[in-house]
């Protein structure tokens, strides 16, 4: 039997004694006052005498994180994640049920203590314990080490162990809930209506991506998962609602990496007679006051990112791909010049050609090959190329390209935009374009919406459209180095022996203890 095994056999013993004596070790409903954290937070500055004279009754819940007896006095640390609390327990002052199940608590469990507060000698607040109640037992252990390649791994498919051991990543999805609040506030506050469109697509649109497909058994129907809302809220452009955003989950068929998950979150708002211009201004704006909120006055213009300093201070810098390419990516003028030259430039610094090969294509592939990397500081980039850019107005002065952008910070692409068109014979033009362009092998390309040209046949106010990646952005403000630590549940490849697997064979249920388990069974950004 292994350590794991035997102490998981001692902790069910306990179970059992407990049942055997009447005690509810998963008791329906707690009645508490405060947690640990909110009680630092109300009476963290009394001093020993005050909390005397006060005599503060309270009924504190947590789990417990330490545990240490002395004779016939006891103390545990309990924690609600954010905080513990110390519970001293003196045998003489608690009646003798309660101290019988003191005897019978592991690391781990989660327990109600009453009493009052004081300070112990060493200063530390501390709740006197006069009762004592079992919240649910812990019949597994908490891990002691918590680092190391194959820890961090569990860290994400077993979040919640992550989540009570390791402060710094509860704190990470608290910065998360605060900059969703502050992006839904700064929208609101200008006048945009949060709305909500379909998940499931009869045609997947709106991003170049690999959709998943499920299918609809009483309509016959193969769907798709959404890959991007944007076909949806511009129809809502078209209807009346002339300023929309909504913050919606996207699924894309598509590798993980350390900035990509099949599933992910998408902030994307669509303004009426606006352009992209506009929305480079809105955008500087809203995440320069994100940082500042979720960061402080003193942190909003330096970000922390793998090992670099990242300046926030505005005006970000803009360019165009074109000077881009040339600038930072060190391919002069006359290099592109055109499609030719341009296949050249790329074969000889080793980059592979796309398919279908075009000027726009090729300079696009110059880009993410030699520049992207290199924008650390904020920086838009404009003027994308028409080839990949096939819902965005193209430039009256120069048609070869589009009034789009995208925003670059650490290296990542953050937000992308663009002037939308709304003209319904360029866009179904385009859209018999990116069908071409599948026909060629472009698995990723746009297939033909009949029902979105159909509403801008009724006619689309001129508008601008962002989509803004909200888990890469908290990986910039929190400084996580991988998009798995600012997702909850990120997508992991199933173990050897994975219990999900199990439960599947087994009809969707857990297999029983000791039951063998079988073996191995374009878009407006990316996540």
């Amino acid at each position: 039997m292994s350590e794991l095994e035997q102490q998981i056999g001692n902790r069910r013993e306990k179970l059992r004694l407990l049942r055997e004596r009447g005690i509810a070790a998963f008791p329906a409903r707690c009645r508490y006052d405060l947690e640990p954290s909110a009680v630092h937070e109300q009476y963290g500055q009394l001093t020993g005498p005050e909390l005397d004279t006060r005599a503060i009754p309270l009924r504190v819940p947590g789990r417990i994180r330490a545990l240490r007896q002395h004779g016939k006095i006891a103390f545990l640390d309990v924690s609600d994640g954010r905080h513990k609390l110390q519970i001293f327990l003196r045998r003489n002052a608690l009646p003798e049920e309660a101290w019988w199940l003191f005897e019978q608590l592991d690391l781990g469990d989660l327990v109600k203590a009453t009493g009052v507060l004081m300070r112990t000698r060493a200063g530390e607040l501390t709740l006197m314990a006069s009762e004592l109640e079992l919240l649910a037992k812990s019949l597994r252990p908490l891990p002691e080490k918590w680092h190391g390649l194959a820890d961090i791994e569990a860290r994400y498919r077993q979040r919640y162990l992550d989540l009570i051991m390791t402060p710094e990543s509860r704190a990470v999805f608290e910065l998360r809930a605060r900059a969703v609040r502050f992006i839904r506030r700064f929208l609101d506050e200008r006048g945009f209506l949060e709305v909500e469109t379909p998940m499931m697509h009869p045609i997947p649109g709106g991003a170049t991506a690999r959709p998943f497909v499920t299918h609809h058994n009483a309509l016959d129907l193969d769907l798709y998962l959404r890959v991007a809302p944007e076909l949806y809220l511009k129809r809502l452009l078209v209807g009346g609602l002339h300023r929309v955003y909504e913050i919606n989950r996207n699924f894309r068929n598509e590798g993980t990496s350390t900035q990509h998950n099949p599933e992910f979150t998408m902030l994307e708002f669509y303004w009426a007679y606006s352009d992209f211009l506009q929305l480079m201004d809105l955008t500087e704006e809203m995440l320069g006051g994100l940082v500042h909120e979720v960061r402080g006055e003193q942190d909003a213009e330096v970000l922390e990112w793998k090992g670099r300093r990242l300046s926030l201070r505005r005006p970000w810098r803009r360019l165009t791909m074109i000077e881009a390419v040339e600038q930072i990516g060190g391919v002069g003028a006359t290099e592109l010049a055109s499609t030719a030259t341009m296949l050249e430039a790329a074969r000889r610094r080793g980059i592979a050609a796309p398919k279908p090969v075009s000027y726009g294509s090729l300079l696009m592939a110059l880009f993410e090959e030699l520049v992207e990397e290199h924008l650390q500081d904020p920086t838009f980039i404009h003027d994308y190329p028409l080839e990949v850019s096939p819902l965005a107005k193209q430039r009256p002065d120069d048609p070869r390209f589009t009034e789009r952008f995208e925003l670059y910070i650490g290296g990542m692409e953050i937000a992308n935009a663009f002037s939308e068109l709304n003209d319904p014979d360029v866009q179904a033009e385009r859209f018999r374009e990116q069908v071409a362009a599948r026909d060629e092998g472009d698995d990723e390309a746009h297939r033909f919406d009949h029902e979105y040209v159909l509403a801008l046949e009724h006619g689309m106010p001129p508008a601008g459209g962002e989509g803004i990646g909200i888990d890469r952005l908290v990986m910039l403000l929190s400084g996580a180095p991988s998009i798995r630590d600012v997702i909850l549940f990120p997508q992991m490849r199933p173990e050897r022996g994975d219990r999900s697997t199990a439960a599947a064979a087994h009809g969707g249920s857990e297999p029983s203890p000791g039951e063998p388990t079988p073996a191995d069974a374009n878009a407006r950004t990316e996540p």
